[in-house]
This record gives C-alpha cells, structure tokens and sequence, in this order.
C-alpha cells in the first residue's frame, strides 16, 4: 500500500520528495558507540514513520486534503493507535 500511496503523493504540487520508513531497531540497552540493536519483539504495534517535503505550506495543506479524502479509511483500519501528524520546517 505504501508504494502505491508515495507514488500518488510525489505528483501533488510542489512535493519534493516523500520517504517512507519502519522501525527495525532501537538503542535501548546499547553501549554509545556501539551499533543498534533488532528488535526482537513487536509490543502491541509496528511503527511506520513518512518525511513528506514540500516547496510551500500551502501546497502542503491541498495535499493533505487529498490525501485523507483517497486514504484515511483505508489507512484507520490497519492502524491499532491513530498515526500522529507532526508539522515543522527542515533546518
């Protein structure tokens, strides 16, 4: 479902880019310096995180409109927790 989602989301205007990424690993109980561990154990649900990139706020705002018009059904009924929506600048 992911690639079928990013491909539609990279042709809204003025997208720059969108990734996609799941949580494999963790620093919980790692020595610093030394490199993360698997996780061996999913505790109640998978996180999936998307970065989606855009030229202006504005066009930001018509995307998402979009994209919770062709997806948020879809999206609610695999999800166990609602996903959060976290908004900001690249610095």
């Amino acid at each position: 479902m992911i690639e079928e989602i990013s491909n539609e989301q990279l042709k809204c205007e003025g997208c720059i880019s969108i990734k996609y990424f799941k949580r494999f690993y963790t620093i919980d109980g790692v020595e610093l310096g030394e490199p993360p561990r698997e996780l061996t154990k999913i505790v109640k649900c998978v996180k999936y995180y998307s970065y989606w990139e855009f030229d202006t706020k504005e066009n930001y705002g018509k995307a998402i409109k979009v994209f919770f018009e062709n997806y948020n059904k879809e999206l609610q009924k695999l999800l166990i927790s609602p996903f959060d929506v976290n908004l900001g600048f690249s610095l």
